[in-house]
């Protein structure tokens, strides 16, 4: 699913890599979607899950240069999912798991594979459990991968014994600072297409479980995206 504003402008600022002090510098994405929500210039807005503003500022800085504009059209897609649904950083982390494990690295492979097992645990204690389309998302990542599984299992097994420490929001980040590097580092030909497909997904979980906040529907500030220095 491709997330578009229908109110977006055809003129659109260029996205670089990194933290920008101005728009007049340049921008990543997440600093558009505090311009676009009315807050103040930073790659840490707070009208963005913290795990999903993660996501999309290392989706932004490991795209590469020619491909990185093919974001900007699901900036504004961002706004307004916020909220404190314990679900969502384990969705986020789980969706860049899963999209990585088949095309990672070896030695990523394996840390990608606990990390899956541990978002599906962690979601099992919640009320309802995983949803049917998750667990076929696991299903799906792992058949691509099955050593991999097997290895987890083992290895969450063997350290079993241990208390478990709770999923949070560093357990999120960790799994994400191995997931999209996996992605952009791995030997396929397709490395942009899937971290864009990745954070497209992602927020579509988002969307999903928290909605776009009435505060942002239709917000004027999308038609603003014209205004801002196109940095080049």
């Amino acid at each position: 699913m491709t997330h578009k504003s229908a109110n977006a402008p055809e003129l659109m600022p260029v996205l670089s890599r990194g933290k920008h002090r101005t728009p007049r510098s340049g921008g990543c994405f997440m600093e558009f979607a505090s311009y676009l929500a009315g807050e103040s210039w930073s790659d840490h807005p707070a009208c963005t899950h913290p795990a999903l503003a993660s996501l999309a500022r290392m989706v932004n800085d490991c795209t590469s240069d020619k491909a990185r504009s093919h974001l900007t059209p699901l900036i504004p897609s961002v706004i307004g999912l916020t909220g404190d649904d314990q679900r969502v950083g384990l969705l986020v982390a789980l969706r860049a798991a899963t999209t990585a494990l088949p095309v990672a690295s070896m030695e990523r492979q394996r840390a990608l594979a606990v990390g899956i097992l541990t978002c599906e645990r962690n979601l099992a204690g919640i009320i309802n459990g995983p949803s049917a389309d998750v667990t076929a998302q696991i299903r799906d990542a792992f058949a691509l991968a099955p050593d991999t599984e097997r290895w987890a299992r083992d290895f969450i097994g063997f350290v079993g014994s241990r208390p478990r420490s709770k999923f949070t929001s560093q357990t999120a980040e960790s799994i994400l600072r191995i997931s999209v590097p996996g992605i952009a580092e791995a030997c396929i030909p397709d490395a942009d297409a899937r971290l864009y497909d990745l954070l497209d997904s992602a927020i579509e979980d988002c969307t999903r479980i928290l909605g776009a906040s009435e505060v942002y529907l239709g917000a004027p500030e999308v038609a603003r995206m014209s205004e801002v220095p196109v940095h080049r």
